[in-house]
């Protein structure tokens, strides 16, 4: 990674591995029973907020999760989750940039010895797996809640949509980013 362009992520805390597991999979449990509440919910104002708490909790959540699924099962061990903000800092406008790097966004840190046995396609899909994951998991929340008929879902749907195209094209284009990582692990780097 370039250093001088890289900014070095703000880490607010670390997290064993069975308890940031466990703090995701609690997130993307409470997701779907906010989406499927939001489904029958009989206030509008309350459908829309379940909506878009689900949306919230599986992108937070969905993210670090599946870097260590995807990391687990090609054989890369890691050592603990970090709370912190984004490590992608660059791949944010100005206004928003502040924001992300002030939440508290959920990284896992890698073994370094695994990482340097594991094949490159397997580092590869590795840090591939967690910006994909946070761009289609909470995509497909908002078109669940759209066929769901959740009121609003349909306009939340397109947000959802060009919110994905925005992660995955800043990801791509930022030198930070999981794509980079992804790159550079494929060029042995």
């Amino acid at each position: 990674m370039n250093s001088a362009v890289a900014t070095k992520r703000r880490v607010f805390a670390r997290l064993s591995i069975p308890a940031g597991n466990a703090v995701q999979i609690g997130g993307i449990l409470a997701a779907g029973l906010a989406l499927k509440a939001a489904g029958s919910a009989h206030s509008r104002k309350t459908a829309v907020c379940e909506m878009l708490l689900a949306w919230v909790l599986l992108y937070f959540c969905s993210h670090a999760i599946a870097h260590w699924l995807v990391g687990r099962a090609l054989g890369i061990r890691f050592l603990f989750y970090t709370v912190g903000g984004t490590g992608n800092s660059e791949g944010w406008p100005p206004g928003l940039r502040w924001i992300f790097e002030h939440l508290p966004f959920l990284g896992v840190q890698t073994e370094k010895l695994s990482m340097q046995a594991a094949k490159p396609g397997a580092r590869a899909l590795m840090w591939s797996a967690g910006v994909t994951s946070s761009a289609i998991v909470p995509t497909l929340a908002a078109l669940w809640a759209w066929h769901s008929g959740v009121p609003l879902s349909g306009w939340f749907s397109l947000f959802a949509l060009f919110w994905a195209l925005g992660t995955l094209a800043s990801n791509w284009r930022s030198l930070t980013g999981d794509y980079s990582k992804a790159r550079r692990a494929f060029s042995g780097q």
